[in-house]
């Protein structure tokens, strides 16, 4: 096993326990808006502070870069963790069980390891590059669709950028044209996860951060899928505009939203 996997699956699985156990507890949980419809709780402060301590411990010069701590460069600028201790935080609080800890670690600019965790569904799903994505140590194979008729396809609300609202509407309307239904399930990490799984067959959302889809990108990829923006480059990783699937649906996903899409969300 990569050692950085290891320790990325620790951290995940401690993080994760966590987070369980406080669910179940519900009046220990203290929420409150950092933003417009965003919201932090003191779980995943407490989550992110495992995670770091768990990272720190077995590589203390690495760079971490979480959503709620912000950016703690190491000496090796080299290596960056990339960090969701809880992706699906407003789920969490309203008690939805859908919900989990992302983890990446990006070398040199490039995603390396990956892990996904559920920790209500005890799913932990990893990959390391250029040895496949598992769920629970079984194989994974994306969707084998070969275009959108029948297919089911997850999403996410711009509800951090409704500016992009009509677009994105406009959007999903003609894929439900074509397509079967869509899943909005209120987290990124395992929406991309479940597209890796062949759970769900296409994925598309506007305006995400690295620590929501880092981990949940490799493992698409690994798991033989195509990850891209809305016009089929690579500034997805600035933009955050996101499209997953097999090259199949991706490209059929491309076509159907061409006429959609704003001039800013072609950038």
């Amino acid at each position: 096993m990569h050692p950085m996997l290891n320790i990325a699956i620790r951290a995940a699985r401690k993080a994760g326990n966590f987070i369980a156990k406080n669910y179940e507890t519900p009046d220990a949980v203290e929420t409150s808006q950092k933003g417009s419809n965003d919201f932090v709780t003191n779980i995943d402060k407490g989550a992110e502070r495992i995670i770091i301590e768990t990272i720190h411990k077995s590589y203390p010069q690495h760079s971490i870069i979480s959503e709620e701590a912000g950016e703690l460069p190491g000496e090796d600028l080299d290596v960056q963790w990339v960090i969701d201790p809880l992706d699906g935080t407003t789920n969490f609080v309203k008690r939805l069980p859908h919900f989990a800890v992302s983890i990446a670690v990006r070398i040199k600019g490039r995603t390396e390891v990956a892990v996904v965790y559920d920790p209500m569904r005890n799913e932990l799903f990893s990959a390391v590059r250029g040895q496949g994505a598992q769920l629970n140590g079984y194989r994974l194979r994306g969707s084998s669709a070969r275009d959108l008729e029948g297919t089911v396809l997850a999403t996410g609300f711009p509800f951090k950028a409704k500016q992009h609202s009509a677009a994105y509407m406009a959007t999903v309307t003609k894929f439900f044209t074509r397509c079967a239904d869509f899943r909005r399930t209120g987290s990124a990490a395992l929406d991309l996860a479940w597209l890796a799984a062949g759970r769900v067959d296409g994925y598309f959302e506007i305006g995400l951060r690295p620590w929501d889809f880092a981990a949940g990108e490799l493992l698409v990829r690994e798991a033989g899928g195509l990850v891209c923006d809305f016009t089929g480059g690579h500034n997805y990783l600035t933009s955050g505009n996101i499209v997953a699937g097999n090259p199949r649906v991706v490209k059929n996903m491309l076509a159907d939203m061409r006429e959609s899409l704003s001039e800013a969300l072609k950038r």
